[in-house]
């Protein structure tokens, strides 16, 4: 969430560097000024109101002390006034108060000034690319085909069970999935990373800590009758542990991963780009964590861009990076990097890893603050990225790995699997 103080002193760049979402927000920008204003006003108000209110009981007391009964009650009178009066300012300064908040909460971040100004992923920026494209043999398959002839992953089972997007893996292929978090665990953990285990459902505050709610509420499954939600990511709890916390500056910076599934109910349109593990409704990933001093946050972005590099790179898959667009950026980043592996059975790319600096927008939803050199609290910086999202890097795998005589494992993975080939 945008800090009020900010909007007030930046409000041009506030519309500008919304414009590059495809945002006119001068309307809500205006809005939020005149609900400051008028939320100020009222606060003055109320403040004197009991302020004069206090003075008067003070003289209250004395004037009933010297006997000057008749005096005492016309200011007891007076008192009842103020604090009718008060009630009422204090209503309207909690109306005006969640107005603002309410429209506060619509406001997507500002995007950083390197992001490109777009509509779709077709205007993201490609900022890196290495690996060669593999030539595979005669007859070679996508990995939905490959997942069924050396009978790894059953989608029509997980359909039985559950729906579509809910795949059972088998055999060498769970094998497979969980060599990949353990890979993955441990090259984070390697770096720094402090592991968590997280739950797997977060309550409402922390869905708004983060920025999944209000703005992302119809693609998180909600438990009505608990009034739960299951993650869509491993970030929303990881990050909320920090809600409501004040770190010391000496704290800083901070890195935590972990592993869960992630739940997300967008899921639900047709076509081979959506086929296979292209796209899940439940799906496993490990996430990485920063909360950083905000002079170090892009420097920290860049620490992370470079992590997952390296272990795309330890894994042999061609992949790119791109910058994104205003359009294709979400909600509450205010830069993101996308990876992408290329999948040379589909001749496509494959988003596998989104890593995003989200500056003070999540913070100060959070509440999240430190104690600066100064004594003074402010606002942390908050970054988190895939390292990484399983369905797409396994597809990658079956996909680029694959030969006439079966799917060759990576071998940085093989100590974890156990096995060469499948």
């Amino acid at each position: 969430m945008l800090q009020v103080p900010f909007i007030r002193e930046n409000k041009a760049l506030v519309i500008d560097r919304l414009s590059i979402r495809n945002i006119d927000a001068t309307k809500m920008i205006d809005d939020v000024i005149a609900l400051d204003e008028k939320r100020r006003s009222i606060q003055a108000q109320l403040d004197n109101t009991l302020a004069e209110s206090n003075t008067i009981s003070k003289q209250i007391g004395g004037l009933f002390k010297s006997g000057k009964v008749e005096e005492a009650n016309v200011l007891k009178a007076k008192t009842g006034l103020l604090k009718e009066t008060s009630k009422t300012l204090t209503e309207e300064l909690n109306e005006t108060s969640g107005s603002l908040n309410d429209l506060l909460f619509q406001i997507p971040n500002v995007p950083h000034k390197s992001v490109p100004k777009g509509n779709t992923d077709e205007d993201n920026e490609e900022v890196f690319s290495v690996g060669e494209i593999p030539k595979l043999y005669d007859g070679a398959l996508p990995h939905w085909e490959l997942a069924k002839k050396y009978d790894i992953i059953d989608f029509e089972l997980g359909n039985k069970i559950t729906g579509a997007g809910f795949p059972v893996y088998k055999g060498k292929g769970a094998r497979l999935q969980r060599a990949l978090i353990a890979y993955f665990l441990d090259k984070n953990t390697g770096a720094g990373y402090i592991e968590y285990q997280l739950p797997h459902l977060v309550n409402e505050a922390s869905g708004i800590g983060t920025g999944q709610l209000p703005d992302k509420e119809g693609q998180m499954y909600h438990v009505t009758e608990d009034n739960l939600y299951l993650i869509p990511t491993a970030e929303v709890p990881g990050t909320n542990i920090f809600r409501n916390v004040v770190l010391n500056e000496a704290d800083l910076p901070i890195g935590i991963t972990g592993y869960t599934p992630c739940f997300r109910r967008e899921a639900g349109s047709y076509g081979a780009h959506v086929r296979g593990l292209n796209r899940l409704h439940q799906f496993d990933k490990v996430e990485i964590i920063r909360v950083e001093h905000p002079s170090k946050s892009y420097e920290a972005l860049d620490g992370m861009v470079n992590h997952v590099k390296t272990i795309l790179e330890e894994l042999k898959l061609p992949y790119r990076i791109l910058r994104l667009c205003g359009g294709d950026t979400s909600f509450a980043s205010a830069l993101t990097y996308d990876f992408e592996v290329f999948s040379t059975a589909q001749n496509k790319w494959l988003e596998v890893s989104s890593v995003s600096n989200f500056e003070t927008f999540q913070a100060n939803r959070l509440k999240l603050r430190f104690k600066n050199s100064n004594g003074k609290n402010e606002l942390a910086h908050t970054l988190n990225g895939s390292s990484l999202a399983l369905p797409r890097i396994l597809a990658g795998i079956l996909e680029n790995y694959q030969t006439a005589d079966g799917i060759e494992i990576p071998e940085v993975l093989r100590s974890y699997t156990g096995f060469d080939i499948i």
